[in-house]
């Protein structure tokens, strides 16, 4: 049996598709290609103890039911709450490709369009989201990061955020062998501070965001977790087709009709970059596009479930440092990791000289 997975307003009225029963609402959030329906082939019940809001209609089934039953009043979905939504940005590592300026600052805090600093991006994507409670994970030349961090996003004369907050985690030694140790990658360096998500305070955090600090684009996080929630994902990786001339540059994907990741290949090489081409059409470009974008390349934007990220830090993968290399490409083999297709996407591993091409073709 079919299913379309849409979320639209209750009262619905049958209409037929291509000699399909379908419905048509106002569609609220979901996936709809093309102005057209996605029919999908799974039906996910509804899980006890989950929160939903009432008026809206997750799945609806299609084809042989009964129309004299499609009526609905108090349909159920679970809609993503910025509150229960913690994001954590990675502060960067020493650029060394955008020396000099990164000589005495940290990638993320390298000016970008006049006043602002690439960690503004996705601290903006956050504002604009509605998520509030955003940390900031820092360690390699801090200081121009950590002041401007203090200046724009404070309670005094910066940005405001009511029972939000902006809280930097730098890098430092404790107790222990293993305290005497800095961020040994990105993992490592939310591990080292899992007891902020294990804090009292952080007790009502669901799901956890884990963004880089010096990409350059634009997200609605909020969709990005409503997509991570419909799907009932256990984490969620935000993808961006990818060209043959840039692909081995990131971690690659292959997912089955589902969305659901089944190989995960981190920046490969050779044969092993070629094993990873897929048919990118089912991220809604065309043929000709597709054609040139045979690759599914991961942002390096994730959500994961709180519960399911504590976990694979503390206990399943305890010696894994990083994300993108170790952590996702484990995760894929037992737990449920989808995929997300993002639009415009640039990673800051760039050239100097292309900064300062960037910079200018911001003022043109």
């Amino acid at each position: 049996m079919e299913s379309l997975f849409a979320n639209m307003k209750g009262s619905l009225t049958t209409i037929i598709n291509n000699q399909e029963d379908a419905f048509w609402g106002e569609k609220i959030s979901g996936r709809l290609i093309n102005k057209g329906f996605r029919w999908c082939k799974s039906f996910r019940s509804v899980e006890r103890g989950r929160k939903f809001k009432a008026g809206f209609a997750f799945s609806v089934v299609t084809r042989d039911i009964n129309k004299n039953l499609l009526s609905f009043e108090d349909s159920i979905f679970e809609e993503a709450d910025p509150k229960a939504v913690v994001s954590v940005i990675l502060g960067g590592g020493a650029g060394t490709r955008l020396f000099p300026l990164t000589s005495r600052r940290a990638k993320p805090a390298v000016p970008i369009g006049g006043c602002y600093r690439l960690i503004d991006v996705p601290m903006s994507n956050c504002i604009n989201s509605g998520i509030r409670k955003i940390f900031i994970l820092t360690q390699f030349n801090s200081f121009s990061l950590n002041r401007h961090l203090a200046r724009t996003y404070n309670f005094g004369n910066g940005v405001g955020f009511g029972d939000g907050f902006v809280e930097v985690l730098a890098a430092t030694q404790t107790p222990g062998d293993e305290g005497k140790m800095w961020f040994q990658g990105t993992a490592d360096a939310v591990r080292q501070f899992i007891w902020v998500f294990e804090n009292q305070k952080n007790k009502n955090v669901e799901h956890i965001l884990i963004l880089s600090g010096d990409h350059l684009y634009r997200m609605d996080y909020m969709d990005f977790v409503q997509k991570h929630i419909d799907t009932n994902a256990d984490i969620t990786v935000s993808c961006v087709p990818m060209d043959d001339g840039r692909a081995s540059d990131f971690g690659l994907m292959k997912i089955d009709e589902t969305g659901r990741i089944i190989q995960f290949a981190e920046k490969p090489k050779g044969p092993a970059l070629k094993a990873m081409q897929v048919d990118t059409s089912i991220l809604g470009l065309s043929e000709l596009e597709a054609a040139n974008f045979r690759y599914m390349a991961s942002m390096g934007v994730y959500v994961f479930k709180s519960d399911v990220l504590l976990k694979l830090l503390k206990s399943a993968y305890p010696s894994c440092n990083d994300f993108g290399s170790e952590i996702i490409p484990s995760a894929v083999r037992d737990h449920n990791v989808q995929v997300r297709a993002g639009r415009y996407f640039l990673n800051c591993n760039f050239s100097i000289s292309k900064v300062h091409k960037f910079c200018c073709s911001l003022c043109t």
